[in-house]
């Protein structure tokens, strides 16, 4: 069933508050999905500081104080580690190429979730409110975030198969619903030099999106060919540094309601998980219409 939640802040003076009102927006999606949950964080200062890149792993093999000494030895400059088990959250002042090639040489089995200069993932197994503190999510800050709690249908419940999927810079997908001809989209993005980390359909989507971002061709557009392109019952939130975008399959009927206001736009899978969001009651309250996609900027 799986649920989704997306807030994208205006006012520069809520961006302390993004984490508590993320936080309070998953908690309301639990029993949507119970099985393991994914959350991502644009701009909180600590996880992703200003003028450094971030990269988010899960299961790494190596303990934080010898990453953060052998990545440093390898870049030379300090890398912070941050141990926010099974995903660990490090960030350093180069590029994010850079960092993310790093990774690589050092903890090859580890498996990159996210990357950026303002973005960090966090995944895990188990009841998402509990994920969510034990990552510190409710004391993050932010101009944007979004989260899912997953009911696996597709693939197996794991850390790695929750959502969001983060396989482009500063990129993220979530989704609920299914994919219906993915594996055919995924023989032929591979055949044109895609590589792929999973057998989730979700993956499928994100990794169609970001290649059209970086084509050149804007989220808007790239959501219209994902529309066109894929088959299923979807609901999606994509977002990046600078846009928050929903869209909805032909049929839409994966539930999805939108709320605005001059401070912030959000989007969840059911208006509960909005119902606490400040100055909801004079939100434009909506729901978005089958294949038209809605993008905020930043």
């Amino acid at each position: 069933m799986c649920g989704i939640v997306g807030l994208h802040l205006r006012d520069a003076s809520l961006y302390p508050r993004l984490g508590a009102l993320l936080t309070d927006m998953l908690d309301q999606m639990c029993d949507r999905g119970p099985d393991s949950a994914g959350m991502a964080v644009y701009g909180d200062p600590t996880w992703s500081p200003s003028g450094e890149a971030t990269v988010s792993l899960l299961d790494s093999p190596i303990t934080a104080d010898r990453l953060s000494e052998e990545l440093g030895a390898l870049v030379g400059v300090p890398v912070t580690v941050i141990d926010l088990a099974p995903t660990t959250v490090l960030h350093a002042p180069i590029g994010a190429d850079a960092l993310v090639s790093a990774v690589r040489a050092v903890a090859p089995s580890a498996r990159i979730i996210g990357f950026g200069d303002d973005l960090t993932v966090l995944k895990g197994m188990g009841n998402p409110t509990e994920l969510a503190h034990r990552f510190g999510l409710p004391r993050a800050s932010g101009w944007q975030g979004v989260a899912h709690t997953r009911m696996a249908t597709e693939s197996a419940v794991t850390a790695e198969g929750s959502h969001p999927f983060a396989v482009g810079p500063d990129q993220c997908l979530v989704h609920n619903g299914s994919f219906s001809n993915h594996m055919s989209i995924k023989h032929e993005l591979e055949r044109g030099g895609v590589e792929f980390d999973s057998e989730n359909d979700t993956e499928v989507g994100a990794r169609f999106v970001a290649k059209q971002l970086s084509e050149g061709v804007d989220l808007e557009k790239a959501l219209l060919m994902l529309n066109q392109t894929f088959d299923g019952f979807y609901t999606l939130l994509v977002s990046n540094s600078d846009s928050f975008a929903v869209v909805r399959d032909a049929i839409s009927c994966k539930p999805a309601v939108i709320a605005e206001t001059d401070r912030w736009v959000a989007m969840a899978s059911e208006y509960r998980a909005l119902a606490h969001l400040p100055g909801i009651d004079n939100a434009r309250i909506f729901e978005p219409e089958p294949e038209e996609v809605y993008v905020w900027h930043r």
